[in-house]
């Protein structure tokens, strides 16, 4: 263990990047290692003082508060290693200004680090960026997903994004090949989904009625004989939703290692397709700053055209 400012009272002043922020999630932020009880015991005990003053864990700080901080014990932390540079990743920002970062992110790329990986995007870029004092993911794509990621530059742009996607006013479009072929040239999906974790640690959905509401529309885009090309728009956010809801209906995703169709992953993944065939092709949204409307979009990756192209080429061959 080791004492946070050697056993005696620390300052810190409020910057720009930390303005309108909960203080206790400020303080869990700056204070790793301090257990989150002990940082709520001295917040209501006072001993954290705003400007001189007593804080509640909800005040929202303001540039300039300067804060007092008692002593603190901390536990030693391991010595932090850094991410390597990936150029890759500067490749693949779509769009940048001086509150939004679009980024396509790659398949097989988590967006942050955990659940056995050290490294995510957001991790690489600050790493990569290290004279931005805030960088933080706007939303998440699963792992295996590509496409639009946003990341916001700035604590004001973070919130007014995250409002926006609360009150549903963030168009998200999904690219997602299905086995089967599909009837509907639009189809609605509105069932409830619940999230549960296995004993591995990792996370699975299921539909449950006492789940949370989730709703997607789906337009056929194009069909084969054994497939079909949908484009999703999402009206709800949950986890593996859109994955889930295909499955549910009996058209589970190209590839999907965790609702898919698993002989069939085997066949294709032979066939060429050795991935999730689910793409976030499209973002829309009103810039945080300027309220000018915006749409990102990100190509389909090769490997995912070529694989159209092979069932063009497999159905043209038939004709």
């Amino acid at each position: 263990m080791k004492d946070l400012g050697k056993n005696v009272v620390s300052r810190h002043q409020v910057g720009a990047e930390d303005a309108g922020q909960r203080i206790d999630n400020y303080l869990l932020k700056i204070l790793k290692g301090v257990p989150k009880s002990h940082v709520y015991r001295v917040l209501r005990s006072g001993e954290v003082r705003v400007n001189k003053g007593r804080a509640k864990p909800e005040y929202r700080l303001q540039e300039g508060d300067e804060l007092r901080l008692p002593p603190l014990r901390l536990a030693e932390r391991p010595e932090r290693v850094t991410p390597a540079p990936d150029p890759q990743l500067e490749k693949a920002i779509l769009f940048e200004d001086e509150a939004v970062i679009a980024l396509n992110k790659p398949s097989g790329l988590a967006v942050h680090g955990g659940s056995g990986v050290k490294f995510g995007v957001i991790e690489q870029l600050r790493a990569q960026r290290p004279q931005l004092r805030f960088l933080e993911l706007v939303h998440r794509l699963d792992r295996d997903t590509s496409g639009v990621l946003l990341l916001a530059k700035k604590r004001s742009a973070l919130v007014a994004l995250h409002e926006i996607i609360r009150e549903g006013r963030m168009g998200k479009h999904y690219l997602a090949l299905v086995l089967g072929k599909w009837r509907n040239a639009r189809q609605s999906v509105k069932v409830n989904l619940r999230k549960y974790v296995l004993e591995s640690g990792e996370r699975r959905v299921s539909v449950e009625a006492d789940g949370q509401a989730s709703h997607t529309i789906f337009e056929l885009q194009k069909a084969w004989t054994d497939f079909s090309l949908l484009r999703a728009e999402l009206k709800t956010g949950r986890t593996h939703q859109i994955r889930v809801h295909l499955a549910h209906v009996g058209f589970p995703i190209a590839g999907d290692d965790k609702y898919g169709d698993f002989p069939r992953n085997k066949e294709l993944a032979r066939s060429g397709l050795k991935r999730m065939f689910l793409h976030a092709a499209s973002v829309t949204f009103l810039h945080p700053m300027r309220g000018e409307p915006m749409t990102i979009e990100a190509p389909l990756p090769e490997d995912l055209q070529q694989f159209i192209k092979k069932l063009d080429d497999a159905h043209d061959a038939a004709l």
